[in-house]
């Protein structure tokens, strides 16, 4: 885990929001190559969504609704609220299901001291619109992406001439006002939400149930996610969201333990039927054929992006003892490789020259990546010997790196190292686009 979050920083992927101030409420900012590799996630998962599926559309609401929304949601009751437990002594606080529930609950897990009785608490985070903080004014930021995509239920229906079964996809961000954030990225207060919500007959929710657990599971395997480190498990009544006739959370095993990364519900009609009777808007699918009128039943593929994003980082990390090259000198030295799938990685093409005292080889590599630029993610790098930009390259996980050597000045070519299985290949520079367009796909 340290280790993770330490080549996260030294390379450019997340820094600690507000860090020359000490942090902020495990918020995170990502860097250069975090922010490439979070956009790669959300492309790939949108281009599932709309492209390889049938039926589905998008949808880009706004963060800030009506309180309305949030009342007829459920937000606003004990429906979204976490039971809270404070110690005595020390004062911190916990949910109470993270220290094992119960009643009376246990002793603080820090200092061992009395706890005090759970209480709830709304993770809405509260906000106000117009220039005098007054009750007319409050509202809150969303808490989740699905609301925005339910009360435009009828608009999308209409103008995009739809007809049941079909999807509505967004990506944006949601807020929590979490009590007990951590584990890096895993659980913050800010994140941003990827959500597919399903529209279809009551009669025929459990199958598409059972269809939308299998593809999301294939997503994450077809990403490099290794088997072993996913598993279904079923949310019981008990635990599952007011919302859930039924639950299920894909668990990834990070090195803190398996925890959700994405959760499937079933919602039945419980939000269109609340939005209509709260909004007296009739929310009802009307089907022209068998002229039957119903509240759809919706199942929904939530998950926020940190969190798939963190499990890939994980499930890539290799420490190769003794360094990738092998050579009858002995070494201790330890080389890292972020064997990310190709579309993920956040630098697909690195442009390296041999050296960068000879102006002439220089001048080659950056024509060379001027030339790559319009066309794939790159990064120009001159800095050290060749072997410790490698190195570089092999930690961020870079699928190709080019080399401009003094053959390169004569032959206009250069050589091709892939990163997976480090061999070499040589290929003309006009050749570049139409190789690199096929290696990379």
């Amino acid at each position: 885990m340290s280790k993770i979050i330490s080549l996260t920083k030294r390379r450019g992927f997340i820094f600690l929001s507000s860090e020359i101030y000490g942090g902020f409420g495990s918020c995170y900012d990502f860097g250069p190559l975090g922010v490439e590799m979070k956009n790669n996630i959300k492309l790939a998962w949108w281009d599932e969504m709309t492209k390889n599926q049938k039926n589905i559309v998008g949808l880009d609401a706004a963060i800030l609704m009506s309180p309305k929304v949030w009342k007829a949601s459920g937000h606003l009751t004990a429906g979204f609220a976490d039971e809270l437990v404070e110690c005595k002594s020390c004062h911190k606080r916990f949910r109470l299901e993270e220290i094992g529930g119960g009643s009376p609950p246990a002793k603080c897990p820090e200092c061992g001291g009395k706890l005090t009785k759970p209480r709830k608490f709304n993770l809405m985070m509260k906000t106000f619109v117009g220039p005098v903080e007054e009750e007319a004014s409050q509202t809150y930021l969303r808490a989740e992406t699905c609301q925005g995509i339910y009360v435009n239920f009828e608009n999308v229906l209409n103008s995009m001439r739809l007809k049941i079964p079909f999807g509505v996809a967004q990506i944006g961000k949601a807020f929590r006002n979490e009590i007990t954030p951590g584990d890096f990225i895993y659980r913050t207060r800010e994140f941003e939400q990827m959500e597919m919500q399903w529209f279809c007959h009551p009669k025929e929710a459990e199958k598409y149930f059972d269809y939308w657990t299998k593809e999301r599971l294939k997503w994450y395997e077809n990403l490099g996610i290794k088997k072993e480190n996913l598993r279904i498990k079923e949310v019981s009544a008990k635990e599952r969201p007011h919302y859930a006739k039924q639950a299920l959370d894909l668990e990834y095993k990070f090195p803190f333990g398996w925890r959700e990364i994405e959760g499937i519900h079933n919602r039945g009609d419980w939000d269109l039927s609340n939005h209509s009777k709260y909004s007296g808007k009739d929310l009802r699918y009307y089907n022209e054929e068998t002229k039957e009128k119903y509240f759809p039943y919706i199942i929904e593929t939530s998950v926020g992006v940190e969190r798939p994003l963190f499990a890939f980082l994980c499930d890539a990390f290799q420490e190769i003892p003794g360094g990738r090259t092998k050579t009858t000198k002995p070494t201790k030295e330890v080389e890292i490789l972020l064997k990310l799938d190709k579309k993920l990685v956040p630098i697909k093409v690195a442009v390296l020259p041999l050296v960068k005292n000879k102006p002439e080889l220089v001048k080659k590599a950056k024509e060379v990546y001027q030339l790559l630029k319009p066309h794939f993610v790159c990064q120009y790098d001159e800095l050290g010997s060749i072997g410790r930009r490698y190195r570089r390259q092999d930690e961020i996980g870079t699928i190709a790196c080019l080399t401009v050597d003094f053959e390169s000045l004569e032959k206009e070519d250069l050589t091709i190292r892939d990163r997976d299985t480090m061999k070499q290949e040589r290929v003309k520079i006009k050749d570049l686009i139409k190789v690199l367009s096929k290696f990379l796909s």
